[in-house]
């Protein structure tokens, strides 16, 4: 597997991107969570609190690597970004800080901005020696001249598919290639050979990353673009698209979740999920298993790279050992552990050891190929909207309900999500996110 920049040697913006480096802003957390508790910050320990990781065997396999790799006490809790928002602001507002450490998206810490977080260069610079490059610099100052979090580690999306779902694969097509097109042909054709069956499955549930798929994949594919795209003729004809890969998709996507659950038990032989959400199908059997790039559409291969980083609020007695503890993590070897149980990549420059489990090395093979095409676009999560993200979110999720499920009008359709997201928009006013162009200017929707 090819490896992110080396921390002190320049690299470019495309390669930054292309590792994830260059993110934007907080995607969903992947299960929801009750309201936070962090009175345990003035106590004996850490107080860690993260927008990740948050499912449960996930937060557990965390806590394990913290206990092996940081000899003090950490509590460390899960909630979501508007709930850490609302938690920063309030003890920064009253002057007790019991929230010593943060774990989120780069979307996470431009919420909070550099008057709420504590300036890391100095452990930027010890962990990197040289110095990270100009472009991570710039990411991690938020605007400024400091480094208000520490990159700590990295995922993205891919297709799964078992074996015997490769045989339908159309004529010519590679499947470490696939056009949508080819995507769409090769569903169809395991259908008809499953009798009549749909062999193809898309996390479309409560806690499901579909929106994801839309925003960050069909539109950037098939439009170029997201925001600026939304409602052009473009995006019409992704959305027939749409309707016709749903069609051949199991109608029990609209329940999944993890599609590593319905792609163990053989529910399904082709699915598209976030990594992380991937990994339990192959496990006894990896042999069995392709993980697949995310296919590319008429204007390249868009998909979207998910960036997390650690950070310190001010105010938090603690710094000394939440810096302490963020060394703890940046290790190669905590870093690796990491991929190994949570399926997160490192953003350190270190080899990926042939010893991971072969779910792992092959999830690592095709997040290289993806990478390394080079037709992608990649698509970051939405930045700046804070309590709002979920709202953008739910513009997505609605026009697909409308226009794939109840067959509405796509342009009828796409009109009124438009005014919908330019209204967030509004509110938020924040430029727009790659793949739009920013023109330092309110993001407007085309």
């Amino acid at each position: 597997m090819s490896r992110p920049p080396t921390p002190g040697k320049p690299a470019s913006r495309r390669d930054l991107l292309r590792w994830g480096l260059l993110l934007g802003a907080s995607a969903p957390v992947l299960s929801a969570c009750g309201g936070l508790s962090t009175s345990g910050g003035g106590g004996d320990g850490v107080s860690f609190v993260s927008t990740q990781f948050t499912p449960v065997e996930e937060a557990e396999n965390l806590r394990g690597i913290l206990r092996r790799v940081y000899s003090g006490g950490v509590n460390y809790v899960v909630g979501d970004s508007s709930q850490l928002s609302a938690q920063i602001r309030s003890q920064a507002a009253s002057g007790t800080m019991n929230i010593d450490l943060i774990g989120g998206l780069h979307g996470d810490f431009a919420q909070l901005g550099e008057g709420l977080l504590t300036d890391l260069s100095d452990l930027m610079d010890e962990l990197s020696v040289g110095g990270y490059s100009a472009e991570f610099t710039e990411l991690a100052g938020l605007g400024g001249t400091g480094a208000f979090y520490i990159p700590w580690t990295q995922a993205t999306y891919l297709l799964a598919a078992h074996e015997s779902a490769l045989e339908h694969l159309p004529p010519g097509a590679e499947v470490d290639a696939l056009t949508y097109d080819q995507l769409l042909d090769w569903v169809i054709a395991a259908r008809r050979a499953n009798d009549d069956r749909p062999v193809f499955g898309l996390p479309g549930g409560p806690e499901g990353l579909l929106h994801r798929f839309i925003q960050g994949h069909l539109y950037p594919s098939f439009t170029g673009g997201v925001v600026s795209t939304f409602s052009g003729p473009d995006a019409v004809a992704m959305w027939e698209y749409f309707r016709e890969l749903w069609a051949n998709s199991t109608a029990a996507s609209t329940n999944f979740d993890f599609m590593q659950e319905p792609l163990s038990s053989g529910e399904v032989t082709v699915a598209w999920d976030h990594a992380a959400r991937l990994v339990g199908a192959p496990a006894n059997n990896p042999e069995q298993w392709r993980m697949v790039p995310s296919p590319a559409g008429p204007r390249g291969r868009g998909y979207m790279s998910v960036l997390l980083g650690l950070g310190i609020p001010q105010g938090s007695e603690k710094v000394e050992e939440a810096k302490a503890v963020i060394r703890s993590l940046s290790t190669p070897d905590a870093q690796i552990e990491l991929l190994r149980t949570n399926s997160f990549f490192p953003t350190v420059d270190t080899p990926i050891p042939g010893d991971l489990p072969p779910a792992i090395l092959l999830e690592a093979d095709a997040v290289k190929a993806q990478q390394d095409s080079p037709d992608t676009i990649v698509s970051l999560p939405p930045v700046g909207l804070g309590q709002r993200d979920g709202e953008m979110s739910k513009v997505f999720r609605d026009a697909f309900t409308a226009i794939v499920l109840d067959g509405a009008d796509i342009r009828a359709t796409l009109d009124a999500q438009a005014g919908n997201m330019q209204t967030i928009l509004d509110e938020a006013d924040v430029p727009c996110w790659a793949p739009d162009p920013d023109t330092g200017e309110r993001c407007r929707v085309a």
